[in-house]
């Protein structure tokens, strides 16, 4: 809104302001809204590096670290392992799974909450999109010369 603050100012004195706080009632400013998003950016990035500014290398630490990690592998191989069983022994996994007929199923439901959960949380967090949009690259944060605007610059005399 660089021009069009200029112009409204030339022409209008004292009312330009009114006018322009009117005008971003219903179109936002851009210029402002890139340096918000910077700074929750840096705010981020700064928050989450002191995080990470002590590292614990503890056994605990270790061990947490291993647990988290766990879950996934072991649902993908315990249900490899399943259909291993059911050409191993068919008899056998028959009546293992005879029993899981006795489960009651209020028991399901909590399981598959859990379950839901835990993926449904794992993938929320890597779908959703950053807060703030990055800052731009050096390369294109310059902005570029416009030869029309600066034609008409030089024939006004500024």
């Amino acid at each position: 809104m660089g021009l069009i603050s200029q112009v409204l100012k030339g022409g209008l004195g004292g009312a330009a302001n009114a006018v322009v706080d009117v005008a971003e009632v219903f179109r936002p400013n851009a210029t402002r809204r890139m340096e918000l998003g910077h700074d929750a950016f840096s705010a981020a990035l700064s928050q989450h590096g002191a995080e990470f500014q002590y590292g614990r290398v503890g056994w605990f630490d270790r061990a947490m670290n291993g647990l988290n990690r766990l879950p996934r592998p072991m649902l993908a191989l315990g249900t490899l392992g399943l259909f291993i069983y059911a050409m191993v022994d068919p008899l056998g996994f028959a009546g293992r799974m005879q029993g899981l007929a006795y489960v009651p199923e209020p028991l399901w439901w909590l399981l598959g909450a859990i379950v839901s959960f835990y993926f449904g949380a794992r993938e929320l967090h890597y779908r959703r999109g950053p807060i703030a949009q990055p800052p731009l690259p050096a390369s294109r944060s310059k902005p570029t010369t416009n030869p029309a605007l600066e034609a008409w610059r030089a024939e006004r005399g500024g």
